[in-house]
């Protein structure tokens, strides 16, 4: 059985068909993101990508 109605995917997003979040709900988004995330801020650097990163920034200091 076809449908005549498009997949709601292929809809053109602009100012007047996207989804709005309420000011409460970003403001509740953010606080379960920190809580889910904050957690990961904490956690020691892998070793291999902490000297990866103190090259590239060795590497920055030598550019003009």
């Amino acid at each position: 059985m076809s449908s005549d109605r498009r997949d709601e995917s292929d809809a053109p997003v602009d100012k007047f068909t996207a989804p709005v979040l309420t000011a409460a709900t970003r403001k509740r988004l953010g606080r379960e993101l920190r809580a889910l995330y904050d957690p990961v801020l904490d956690e020691p650097l892998d070793s291999r990508l902490a000297e990866l990163m103190q090259q590239l920034e060795v590497d920055r200091g030598e550019q003009p």
